[in-house]
This record gives C-alpha cells, sequence and structure tokens, in this order.
C-alpha cells in the first residue's frame, strides 16, 4: 500500500481511502463493519464519513453513518486510522442538508455545533481531517477558517480540508489563510474519475502549485465504470436506480452520471482493462491514484462482493500504454458529466 501526505500537512496516509456514504442505508451495519475491516486488513488506514451521510441524505438516516463508524472505530487502536469527517455547509440547490432545520452554513456557530456532534457520534475526542462539504462562495473565507482554526487549537480536529469546491473558492481560501495568518485547506475532495475529468482542467494546476491534495470521490463515476447501468440496466438497490425513482434533484443527479456519452467511453473502457488484464473497477481506482496532485482516492462499497475489484488497485500501476489508450478515448468522448 503506498502512502501519501496530505498538503503540506503532518499527515500521511494510504493511497485508498475508504468511504462510508452508503452504510446505514445501502449497507447495514454488519456489512459495513465487514467492508471496513477488509480494508483495514490489507493496510488502508484512512475513512471518511460527513455529517450528513448515509446519501442520498434523509432526514430519518442523519448521523447513522457516523455512529457506525464510531462503533466499528472501537475495534480498533484510535491512532491507527486516519478518520475524517465534514461540516455540510449550504448545498447551492442540489441539495436542503437535513440537519439544523436545513439552515446549514459555514459560520463558528454551524461550525461548532457540527463537530460537536460528529465528535459524539464517532465517539472520539477528535478527527484528523474536517472537511467543508459545501462551499459558500457568499461567505467570508476568513471567518470560515477561524471558525475552523478553534478547533484545531482546541485538538478537536488535526487538519483542515474542502470538498466539491472551485478553482476561485480553493484559491480564494488559500489567501485568506496566507493573509490572516489562519490554517489553510490542505486537501479538497472533489468529483473526479475516468467519466469526470474536469479537475484536470484548472483545479490540478492550483493543487500543484499550491501543494493542496486531491481526494477524488466517485472513482467508479457512481458505480457507472463498472459497467452495472450499461444497455439501460437498472440493478435492484445500486444507488442511481434509487435515484432514478425518487425527486427531481435526484433524477438530475443521475443524468450526470447515466447517459450516452458516459455509457459509450465505459464501453471502451472496459475494453481497455480487458487488454490490461484488469476488471473495469481495478483499472478505475488504479487510475484515479495515479496522479501527482492525488493523494489518496475514496471507494466506496454496498456489499462484500464489491471488495476484491476494488481492494485489487492497491498493487496495481497502469502501464504508460494503458494510460494512452484512456486518454485517447477522454479526448474523443469528453467530459459526459456535469
Amino acid at each position: 500500500m503506498e502512502r501519501n501526505r496530505l498538503g503540506r500537512s503532518g499527515i500521511v496516509v494510504s493511497d485508498i481511502c475508504m468511504g462510508t456514504m452508503t452504510f446505514g442505508n445501502q449497507a447495514d451495519e454488519k456489512t459495513s463493519f465487514a467492508i471496513m475491516d477488509a480494508a483495514y486488513d490489507i493496510g488502508i488506514d484512512f475513512y471518511d464519513t460527513a455529517e450528513v451521510y448515509p446519501v442520498p441524505p434523509e432526514e430519518r438516516y442523519m448521523g447513522v453513518t457516523e455512529e457506525i463508524v464510531g462503533r466499528w472505530l472501537k475495534t480498533k487502536p484510535r491512532d491507527s486510522i486516519i478518520l475524517a469527517t465534514k461540516v455540510a455547509g449550504p448545498g447551492h440547490g442540489w441539495i436542503t442538508p437535513p440537519v439544523r432545520s436545513g439552515k446549514t452554513g459555514l459560520d463558528r456557530h454551524h461550525i461548532v455545533r457540527a463537530i460537536e456532534g460528529s465528535l459524539r457520534r464517532l465517539d472520539t475526542d477528535y478527527v484528523d481531517l474536517y472537511q467543508t462539504h459545501w462551499p459558500d462562495h457568499d461567505y467570508y473565507y476568513e471567518e470560515t477558517l477561524r471558525a475552523l482554526e478553534e478547533l484545531v487549537d482546541s485538538g478537536k480536529v488535526r487538519v483542515l480540508g474542502c470538498s466539491n469546491e472551485t478553482s476561485w473558492g480553493l484559491t480564494k481560501s488559500l489567501w485568506a489563510a496566507d493573509k490572516h495568518g489562519l490554517p489553510r485547506y490542505e486537501t479538497i475532495q472533489n468529483n473526479f474519475s475516468l467519466n469526470q475529468r474536469r479537475f484536470e482542467d484548472e483545479l490540478a494546476q492550483v493543487c500543484r502549485q499550491e501543494e493542496v491534495s486531491l481526494l477524488p470521490y466517485s472513482p467508479l463515476a457512481g458505480g457507472v465504470l463498472s459497467g452495472k447501468y450499461n444497455d439501460g440496466a437498472t440493478p435492484a438497490g445500486a444507488r442511481f436506480t434509487n435515484y432514478l425513482t425518487a425527486g427531481e434533484r435526484q433524477k438530475r443527479m443521475a443524468a450526470r452520471f447515466i447517459n450516452p456519452i458516459a455509457e459509450a467511453s465505459t464501453k471502451r473502457f472496459t475494453a481497455i482493462a480487458a487488454d490490461a488484464g484488469l476488471s473495469p473497477v481495478t483499472m478505475a481506482v488504479a487510475w484515479s491514484k495515479q496522479h501527482d496532485f492525488v493523494a489518496s482516492t475514496i471507494v466506496g462499497a454496498t456489499s462484500m462482493d464489491q471488495m476484491p475489484d476494488i481492494l485489487a488497485a492497491a498493487d496495481v500501476t497502469l502501464s504508460a500504454e494503458t494510460m494512452a489508450a484512456i486518454n485517447a478515448v477522454s479526448r474523443e468522448l469528453k467530459y459526459p458529466m456535469g
């Protein structure tokens, strides 16, 4: 298992991170424990959760994922785990976070309430990485960072990060940290996969120049790259199968991932994986972590059956020929998702 530093911080993590957003909904507690144990046993020491997990966010489920992770955490030495969670922030039209009556923001009030709730549910006195789940571009970054600084100074949080951030937002936050002498975001957690390479347009340059680490989520493009949605398939219990029968917001989200271009590229990538002697899942995860601006790729699962192909990527480095074949497809079928 390769290991990388988070930004300029003192934290070093496995280059695969176990995501938990299905735990407590699509995966019950027994299955969730088995998935985390399998990851831990091969050397994955980095685990990511959030106050609004599991997804899709519903009030009846809120906090369940952190509670499951907290109970599992008691089965391991605490200092053997690098634990990440998130404060909701505003949802910007995609989601109304079902916490604090949907009036979420990134001021001191919300940040303090969020970390107190997360620490209680996780049953720990600190988290290693604390991330803003969605940015708030209408609020002052220095005020958000001041509130987060209090958590660092108190020992409740070690390192800060952001998620779903833009090039402007990340750069603005780094400027605010530098100008006001505040702790900075060491990581950014954004969507990045073979089917969604927008991060390479501008954000990758910010990460390289400023030494901020990407923690890619959805390296399988929400499961699309496994091929399970090909030809209009709607597998029972799958994330986007559920989304397609839910509200309009979930349907729009599914359409970002499941569309004709995404299906065409997925089929091409599956053929490239076969030529390399890999499953498409293994290749997709290996590709994601094979970038200089990536510290750790966040994977997820709903069953133990999915784990072998995911975990096999830990030992895979794609050849130059395979990378070139992938890039050729990406140039031809560019950015199928928003």
